[in-house]
């Protein structure tokens, strides 16, 4: 999937990643998800904001999210 919806400006919003050069960053959309539940109120809100928009957000902050592997014993000690 395209990320052509997320934009970075330095001059705008100190160069945190937007939506379509709007200024609403993709942190904010994540929260705005968070805090709606239901999509209506949040379209009616935020009248800018497209289903695509909410999708492209979430895609961008999962890939700045590492996965990384970690290295359990291989055997487990009980403490008492």
């Amino acid at each position: 999937m395209k990320l052509d919806r997320i934009t970075t400006n330095p001059a705008q919003m100190n160069g945190q990643p937007c939506i379509r050069n709007l200024r609403l960053t993709v942190r904010r959309v994540i929260e705005l998800v968070a805090i709606y539940p239901d999509r209506s109120e949040l379209y009616a809100e935020f009248p800018a904001l497209e289903e695509e928009d909410i999708q492209q957000s979430l895609l961008y902050a999962s890939t700045q999210l590492a996965d990384r592997i970690i290295d359990l014993p291989i055997t487990y000690e009980t403490v008492a």
